[in-house]
């Protein structure tokens, strides 16, 4: 099968796009708001993807493989990898994917691969891990403000696929007035006293000699009748991101504004970009520079990069070509809309017979989001913290048929789910950390969302990219 790939003369904003599409059931858009012209970020932020009208849908819930809402035998990996090993599709284009599908891996996923079970009952109803292949992608390009769509001919013949597609995209949506602040109740999984105690409590881990580092978590709960699609819109403008995007599950909805990659593979390499350190950006640019200054010199980010990047490497060298694992650029201060974060980029060649089930063995979850060593801070994060993550701290990415992928870090994200946005905001603890300053980071974390409810007026889908 061969896909079919077409230029698009589209002319519509990408916002206006998103309009049309985003409440199409199990719609996923891979959202890069942060690079908006050439040359102002990297080649990592320039397309933004959209999956249309899924053919096969891979899901995995509690401890059940399902495609097509059918039980299957096998594990979620093997059939995810023995399903692109089957219908490999070389992508002779510069374009990131032409045909494959987009999806997340939770949390709660990787914890089976280390068999890491959680005290903590399910809050939110949804697959451990969902995977959609689409009949349609949409690729828009931000160097080059075009559109690329493309049709695998399963739900329909290829070209009545894209005669379908083009006539979706001149349905012009209705443009309203937004109502301007939606009234939200708040609440946390910890309060101020009981988050300290248990930083505390993870400080002494660190002291005992059991683990380096660990992410520890508290969840904010938002209860509000501000649509997601109205909360994706609202911070892609606010809080653009590279690894940004918005899921439509049915009665789940996903909007996510993460700043940090987990993993990419392209042509067999495989890159990491884990994030530790961060600070807000300034007012003005001298204080912008001080501030930058500042995170590239601290010595407990950069303690705490460092042994991600340690826990990252040894990860690699499961699955790479001995001696491939390079560590590319190190304590990079990357510029974000609201924040400075510090970042390692690691590189490695990964082994002609690994599959995306060796992958996601070797790999999931992120150690950036664990701690090191990771299979005990995973159990110490599970018996400290008061919820299950869910998604939070998974991956939420694309797999292209050709092998190539591209996946998240779930993080800045938050899952609704019958009226309530679920949020996880956390940080990374060492025996440095002091816990007061450890809950303000979480809150100032948080703080991104609970301002998109006192934001808005007129939206108008053709004036805003």
């Amino acid at each position: 099968m061969i896909t079919v790939v077409e230029q698009t003369a589209w002319q519509l904003k990408l916002a206006a796009l998103y309009e049309r599409v985003a409440e199409l059931p199990m719609t996923a858009i891979l959202d890069s708001s942060l690079n908006k012209n050439k040359g102002e970020q990297d080649e990592n932020n320039r397309f933004s993807i959209i999956g249309l009208y899924p053919y096969l849908i891979l899901t995995e819930k509690d401890g059940v493989t399902y495609e097509n809402n059918r039980a299957v035998k096998g594990s979620f990996e093997e059939r995810l990898s023995a399903y692109v090993a089957a219908h490999f599709e070389e992508n002779e284009t510069t374009l990131p994917l032409i045909a494959g599908g987009i999806g997340y891996f939770s949390y709660d996923y990787g914890r089976k691969f280390e068999k890491i079970k959680s005290r903590h009952q399910k809050e939110i109803d949804m697959p451990e891990a969902l995977f959609c292949f689409y009949e349609n992608l949409i690729i828009y390009d931000h160097w080059q403000h075009t559109y690329t769509a493309t049709a695998r001919g399963i739900l329909y013949p290829a070209e009545e696929s894209l005669r379908r597609l083009n006539q979706l995209i001149k349905t012009v949506p209705e443009q309203r007035t937004e109502i301007s602040d939606y009234a939200a109740t708040i609440s946390f999984d910890f309060t101020k006293e009981d988050y300290k105690k248990a930083v505390k409590e993870m400080m002494e881990h660190i002291v005992e000699g059991d683990i380096y580092i660990a992410n520890m978590t508290q969840k904010m709960m938002i209860k509000s009748e501000m649509p997601p699609f109205t909360m994706f819109r609202r911070m892609r403008q606010s809080n653009p991101s590279p690894f940004g995007g918005y899921c439509h599950y049915g009665n789940v909805k996903v909007v996510s504004a993460s700043p940090e990659r987990f993993l990419r593979m392209k042509n067999r390499v495989i890159e990491t970009k884990p994030i530790k350190g961060t600070r807000k950006r300034g007012t003005t640019a001298a204080e912008d520079a001080a501030l930058k200054k500042e995170l590239a010199q601290s010595a407990k980010d950069r303690s705490e990069l460092l042994m991600i990047v340690d826990l990252e490497r040894n990860d690699l060298n499961r699955i790479c070509e001995a001696g491939s694992v390079k560590v590319e650029k190190h304590f990079e201060v990357q510029t974000f809309a609201t924040v400075f974060h510090l970042v390692t980029t690691i590189n490695g060649l990964c082994k002609e017979d690994c599959g995306y089930d060796g992958l996601l063995r070797a790999m999931f979850p992120g150690g950036s989001i664990t701690g090191a060593p990771k299979i005990e801070a995973m159990k110490i994060i599970d018996a400290l913290e008061h919820s299950r993550r869910g998604l939070y701290t998974g991956s939420l990415g694309y797999i292209s048929l050709n092998g190539d992928c591209d996946f998240n870090i779930v993080i800045r994200t938050a899952v609704w789910q019958n009226g309530v946005y679920h949020v996880g905001i956390g940080g990374g603890i060492t025996a440095e950390s002091e816990p007061t300053f450890e809950y303000e980071e979480t809150l100032q974390k948080g703080k991104a969302f609970m301002e998109l409810f006192k934001t808005g007026g007129f939206y108008d889908p053709y004036r805003i990219g």
